[in-house]
């Protein structure tokens, strides 16, 4: 795959990408990324519209019952343990941080719910410090385009996008690749067709019609 195809295809196709997740502040990107894993980033907006009229500080969110959160985000996956994690990671923000979201990967990382994906989101989208989030999108399109090996793990496929792509293209490229993930190359039914990088794939169940 020539990287400088790749980019500049990417940015024909989606010249405009960025999160589809709403949020106003740092602390909102923080709290619906959290409860976006394994979700859809249309149910999350949907649960984060009044979970944000209701908490709309890290001291109120601290405060909150179990039950009244979940009550917001019930409609998603693993609610129960999302509201947990929000409400301590809230309390944490509060406590320690002085209600501010840290921007700092190991401080982030230390929060309840927040891995090195949802680091490399709030870095890059909150603060812009240049980071590449794998998430399965991104994943899937790094190996189907061998950008990346099937038995690589997530960080393994980052370190080697990092290495293939312009550190100042990393926030721009990670939205591309899942917009080009959730609308054409899907999990399921890639839309092979129209395909440009179809001589470049190595996905074996690729097909034209």
């Amino acid at each position: 795959m020539n990287i400088e195809f790749f980019l500049s295809t990417l940015n024909e196709m989606f010249p405009n990408a960025k999160a589809e997740l709403d949020y106003t502040n740092p602390f909102e990107l923080l709290i619906a990324v959290v409860l976006s894993a394994q979700t859809t980033d249309k149910a999350v907006n949907k649960v984060t519209k009044t979970l944000f009229e209701a908490y709309q500080t890290p001291e109120a969110l601290s405060k909150a019952t179990q039950e009244d959160v979940e009550s917001h985000i019930k409609t998603i996956g693993l609610y129960r343990n999302k509201a947990k994690n929000i409400i301590e990671l809230a309390r944490i923000l509060y406590e320690s941080y002085d209600s501010q979201v840290p921007n700092k990967r190991a401080d982030l990382e230390s929060l309840p719910g927040v891995g090195r994906k949802t680091a490399n989101v709030v870095l890059s989208n909150a603060f812009d410090i240049p980071a590449l989030a794998v998430d399965t999108h991104v994943a899937r399109i790094s190996v189907r385009l061998g950008l990346a090996k099937k038995m690589d793990n997530v960080l393994q496929i980052e370190q080697k996008l990092n290495r293939k792509i312009p550190r100042s293209s990393w926030l721009k490229v990670h939205h591309q690749m899942i917009f080009f993930g959730r609308y054409h190359c899907l999990a399921k039914n890639p839309k092979c067709d129209d395909c440009p990088f179809f001589k470049d794939c190595k996905y074996e169940f690729k097909v034209k019609k």
